[in-house]
C-alpha cells in the first residue's frame, strides 16, 4: 500500500468506517461461497465494481433480478452463506433478516387464498428467492463490493481497498404486520408511536410536516441521496395507494433543511427515546461500524437530529417517519395495505454504497491492481 493511502483517513467524513475483521470475515466467508459454487452459479455470482447493477438495491419482485439465489444451493453452500450473511450484520439485524425471509412463507400462504394465486404463490413469495452477488475482486487490499437482495430484504456493502467498509443502504421490510409471531419492524414501529404520543401537541403537529404519508421512501431507491428529493406518485406494482403533487411537495427531502422538530426542542427523556429509535435501526449493521455512528450521533449531540412524522397519528393508519442528521437518514413507511405493510431504510448521506470513500481514495481503488501486476514482472533490465 503506498504510503499516501496509509496516511489516509476519512476524518472529514465523521466517521473511520474501518472494520478490520469484519472485512476479514467477509472476505474469507466470501472466498469460500465463491470456491463452493459451480461454473455457472459462479459466472452468475460475479459482476464488475462498474455494473450498473451495483447500485440498483431496490427489494421490489423483479424478474430480472441477477446474481444466484438461495434455492440454487445445496446444504453445505447455504450454511457459508449464512456465515456471510451474519457477517454483514449484528446478531440483532440477522434475526431481523431471516424473520424478513421466513415472513415469505406466511405472504404466500395469505395470497395463494386473498389473490388467487394458487400453487403460483410458491414461486413468487419464496423465502430461498433471496440474491448474492459480488463486485470487483475480494482480494487482499482490494476494492469490491457484495450484496443480499429480494423481497423486503437489500443488504449493500463495499470494502474499499480491504480498509474501509460501508453498509448502507440498510434496507428491511415486512408485510403481513405482523405474520403470526413473525414481526421483525414491529418493536421500532411500538417505539415510534410511543414517541410520538409522548410529544405536547404543539411539538407533535410541529414534527408532522404533512397529514398524508408517502407511498414509499420519499428519497425513493437512488444509489446516492440528492440535495432535494421527491416521492413518487405511488409505490411501484401497487396503485391502490397514490399521492399528488401537493403532498409531494410537502413531504420533500431538503439535506440541507431537514423537516421536523429538532431534537433539542424535546425533553430529556424524549430524546432518549429518539436516540433509541435511531439506534435500532443503526444496530442492524456489524458492532465494528455500528459503535462509530453511535459516537458520532451521541457527539454531534440533539441539535444534529431531526424528526418528522406524516400521514396518521394512530398504528394502523398510514404513515411515515424520518430520523435525519447532517450524516445520516432513516426513512420507515407503513402507508400500503392499511398499515400493514411496512418499507425500512438506513442511509449514509456521504457513503451509500461507498460513494465518497471510492472518490476520496482513488489510490486504495487502482493501487492493488498495480501491485499484482507488478508482482508478474522481473524488476531487472533487459
Amino acid at each position: 500500500m503506498s504510503d499516501s493511502a496509509a496516511k489516509a483517513t476519512p476524518s472529514a467524513f465523521g466517521l473511520r468506517y474501518e472494520a478490520p475483521q469484519t472485512i476479514s470475515r467477509m472476505m474469507f466467508a466470501t472466498w469460500a461461497l465463491l470456491n463452493s459454487l459451480d461454473a455457472g452459479q459462479r459466472a452468475g455470482a460475479l459482476f464488475g465494481m462498474s455494473d450498473p447493477g451495483r447500485l440498483d438495491w431496490d427489494f421490489i419482485p423483479k424478474p430480472d433480478r441477477t446474481g444466484v439465489p438461495m434455492f440454487q444451493f445445496n446444504r453445505h453452500q447455504r450454511t457459508i452463506a449464512h456465515t456471510l450473511l451474519k457477517a454483514g450484520l449484528s446478531m440483532r439485524g440477522y434475526s431481523q433478516a431471516l424473520s424478513v425471509m421466513a415472513t415469505e412463507n406466511v405472504l404466500r400462504e395469505r395470497e395463494a387464498i386473498s389473490r388467487g394465486f394458487g400453487v403460483l404463490a410458491g414461486d413468487f413469495r419464496d423465502p430461498d428467492a433471496y440474491y448474492f452477488s459480488f463486485f470487483g475482486r475480494p482480494g487482499f487490499e482490494d476494492t469490491w463490493g457484495w450484496r443480499v437482495i429480494g423481497h423486503h430484504l437489500s443488504l449493500n456493502y463495499t470494502i474499499v481497498g480491504q480498509r474501509f467498509l460501508t453498509a448502507t443502504p440498510c434496507n428491511i421490510g415486512a408485510q403481513p404486520v405482523p405474520a403470526g409471531v413473525l414481526n421483525p419492524l414491529g418493536p421500532d414501529e411500538d417505539a415510534a408511536f410511543a414517541l410520538l404520543s409522548s410529544l405536547p401537541e404543539d411539538v407533535r403537529e410541529q414534527a408532522r410536516i404533512h397529514a398524508v404519508a408517502p407511498a414509499d421512501f420519499v428519497t425513493r431507491q437512488v444509489p446516492r441521496v440528492g440535495a432535494v428529493e421527491l416521492p413518487d406518485y405511488e409505490d411501484l406494482g401497487i396503485k391502490t395507494y397514490r399521492i399528488n403533487d401537493e403532498d409531494r411537495h410537502a413531504l420533500r427531502f431538503t439535506r440541507a433543511a431537514p423537516a421536523g422538530v429538532r431534537a433539542d426542542q424535546i425533553t430529556g427523556e424524549q430524546w432518549q427515546e429518539l436516540r433509541g429509535l435511531l439506534f435500532s435501526h443503526v444496530d442492524r449493521i456489524p458492532e465494528e461500524l455500528s459503535e462509530q455512528y453511535r459516537a458520532l450521533i451521541d457527539e454531534r449531540g440533539q441539535s444534529d437530529v431531526h424528526f418528522a412524522w406524516a400521514g396518521g397519528l394512530e398504528p394502523g393508519t398510514p404513515h411515515y417517519y424520518r430520523i435525519h442528521t447532517s450524516q445520516l437518514l432513516v426513512e420507515t413507511v407503513n402507508a400500503i395495505d392499511s398499515g400493514n405493510h411496512i418499507h425500512s431504510v438506513f442511509r449514509d448521506l456521504s457513503n451509500d454504497l461507498g460513494h465518497d470513500l471510492m472518490r476520496a481514495h482513488p489510490d486504495l481503488v487502482q493501487q492493488p491492481i498495480r501491485q499484482l501486476l507488478d508482482r508478474l514482472r522481473s524488476t531487472q533490465a533487459e
